[in-house]
């Protein structure tokens, strides 16, 4: 079982989460908890796949914690031609958080360059104190200030706030860049960690509340395609009020 609740073998996830499918691509909307690929000590979705005799590979990545959109190929060539969408940033993706601590202006942009420390962790490579917030709703840090000690990489995202309460927001974001850990790492430092980020946010509940969202990509034969993946009810549980009206873009 993934920490949502929901039955984690590979036919359990098709027949519960399967959103798009065609001969090419299979779109699914993976609950938080189940690791993707890759899990050290515990059987990812695409082991199981292979376990239940099905070829599907992942052209991104998200995060075991995370729940939402993944979008995987069915062959060789289409998973070649997606992962060159996602290398070459055509691919838009957008998710939603809820974070600690509102505040956040009904928009923005959060620059900060990321770097991959000790035990492969990430996080914003220059000091704390250097971030600034350049105007209302955009941080970055001067260049001056960026770590030239290690490998820097640049990490973009954009954000627009949906809903906030007294202890509360939550924000649809848009990553212009794919970094590991980007949205978790950047909304940590500057002060509003994701609900439930066993990383940056001691948990309060049994998920972390991050999501992917929405994805447009350019399918093989289809042309632009976009794929939609309300979260749960009990993601908003944060909130403590109705679940906000997602409408627009981050």
């Amino acid at each position: 079982m993934s920490a949502e609740g929901v039955a984690s073998t590979w036919q359990q996830v098709r027949d519960q989460h399967v959103l798009y499918e065609d001969d090419l691509v299979l779109v699914i909307d993976k609950p938080g908890g189940i690791g993707l690929v890759g899990e050290r000590h515990d059987t990812d979705l695409m082991q199981q796949a292979r376990d239940a005799g099905e070829f599907v590979m992942p052209a991104h990545r998200i995060d075991k914690v995370t729940s939402g959109l993944v979008l995987l190929a069915r062959d060789q060539q289409t998973h070649a031609m997606l992962t060159r969408q996602f290398a070459d940033r055509t691919v838009i993706k957008e998710y939603l958080a809820v974070v600690r601590e509102p505040g956040l202006g009904d928009h923005g942009r959060i620059d900060l360059p990321l770097s991959v420390g000790r035990k492969s962790r990430v996080r914003v490579a220059a000091n704390r104190d250097d971030i600034t917030e350049i105007e209302p709703g955009h941080w970055t840090v001067p260049a001056g200030r960026v770590f030239d000690h290690v490998r820097s990489y640049p990490a973009s995202t954009d954000f627009r706030t949906v809903a906030e309460t007294e202890d509360h927001a939550a924000l649809a974001l848009r990553p212009h860049t794919g970094r590991r850990h980007q949205l978790r790492v950047q909304l940590a430092w500057i002060g509003h960690p994701i609900e439930g980020d066993p990383l940056f946010c001691k948990p309060t509940g049994p998920r972390t509340h991050l999501h992917s969202w929405r994805l447009t990509f350019a399918h093989p034969t289809q042309g632009e395609l976009t794929v939609t993946a309300d979260p749960v009810e009990a993601f908003w549980q944060p909130l403590g009020g109705p679940v906000p009206e997602l409408t627009g873009n981050p």
